[in-house]
């Protein structure tokens, strides 16, 4: 896989980041602009068949998770899974502390990508947390939030490796927000090849009468109905 940090921070720019921003803040989750071409897809998506570069294999029955199986990288990550998380880092920084703010809360993430992971490992978080995810008809995942440990990054990407539609049906991405005295919210995105889909971690800011409040979140995958989906998961902070 051929696709330079270069590359990659010209993909990145082509995004329109205050609407990611204001998408975010409406609906908890908003798309970027296309990270990967068709064949980078094909190709990344491959590498779910070389055990030897992951750490570790989840089957989500086997933890009543849901159904189906994902896969942690090790710390040697393929190149364009480095550099496309390089170089959205530093374009969701503002974001996490815009919210941090809001909320009233320490904004503990360095300008640096390196120097934060720098501080994960340094408190335990030592694991990668960059996951390859595959879903084959049946399968789906419960709803959950991606926190491995005290340093959490507010933010995450997943990036589709399959046509909706196409290659396989059903699948939606799934997000529930708790607000705050009031029922549950839910959004259900189908997510495009190529893209990403920048989404809420644990929580986000909800206005209220009294303020800003955090409201909690979930993600999770809908059945697939036919067809295989696989998707790559970026986070931002690394596992305890």
């Amino acid at each position: 896989m051929t696709l330079t940090r270069t590359e990659a921070r010209g993909r990145v720019a082509g995004t329109d980041w205050a609407a990611v921003a204001a998408g975010l803040d409406e609906l908890d989750s908003a798309p970027t602009a296309p990270l990967l071409t068709p064949a980078e897809c094909r190709e990344l998506a491959a590498l779910y068949e070389k055990p030897e570069l992951f750490r570790t294999t989840v089957d989500l029955a086997r933890h009543r998770f849901g159904s189906g199986e994902y896969r942690y990288f090790t710390h040697q990550l393929p190149a364009a899974v480095a550099a496309l998380r390089t170089a959205l880092y530093p374009r969701l920084l503002p974001v996490a502390r815009d919210w941090a703010a809001r909320l009233d809360r320490p904004a503990p993430w360095p300008d640096s990508l390196d120097e934060w992971l720098e501080r994960c490992h340094a408190a335990g978080q030592d694991r990668s947390a960059q996951i390859l995810l595959s879903y084959g008809p049946g399968d789906w995942n419960a709803l959950h939030r991606d926190v491995f440990g005290d340093l959490v990054f507010p933010l995450q990407v997943v990036v589709a490796l399959d046509v909706y539609g196409e290659d396989y049906t059903g699948g939606e991405f799934l997000m529930v927000e708790q607000r705050p005295r009031a029922q549950s919210r839910g959004t259900a995105t189908p997510l495009r090849q190529g893209h990403g889909l920048v989404f809420t971690t644990r929580d986000h800011p909800v206005r209220t009468r009294r303020g800003w409040s955090a409201g909690a979140m979930r993600h999770g995958v809908s059945t697939v109905r036919s067809g295989r989906r696989r998707t790559l998961g970026l986070v931002f902070h690394d596992a305890a």
